[in-house]
């Protein structure tokens, strides 16, 4: 087997373990080269751009980092609520959006452009 039919048989593979609601989010950044890919939060559904992270999918919602006044507005809506990591303080500028509330792919789009332009 070459090089590249391991490349595709990973991908293909990374593919598959993606959350079918998150499938339609990877592919909107897939020719993106800033965007990466990596696992945590038990999730391997989670996208950076210059290393850090904007768009994840955990326990099957859409978490995705903005400014905080659309975080406050999304979850003044009802459309999210905000991320919790798993030790109990809420992270304001991170909003966790259940499918079928908001558009997913848009909602990444402004968290992309959000992160890649904040300084570190």
């Amino acid at each position: 087997m070459t090089g590249t039919s391991l490349r595709k048989t990973k991908k293909k593979r990374d593919e598959a373990e993606v959350d079918p609601r998150f499938a339609p989010v990877v592919a909107a950044f897939a020719n993106d080269r800033r965007v990466g890919r990596k696992k945590m939060f038990s999730s391997n559904a989670v996208l950076t751009v210059n290393g850090r992270i904007f768009a994840m999918v955990v326990k099957g919602k859409l978490v995705v980092k903005l400014p905080k006044e659309r975080a406050d507005q999304l979850v003044r809506d009802g459309d999210g609520k905000y991320f919790d990591p798993g030790h109990g303080r809420l992270m304001k500028e991170w909003v966790a959006v259940p499918s079928g509330r908001s558009h997913w792919v848009q909602l990444s789009r402004e968290a992309y452009r959000f992160v890649k332009g904040v300084r570190q």
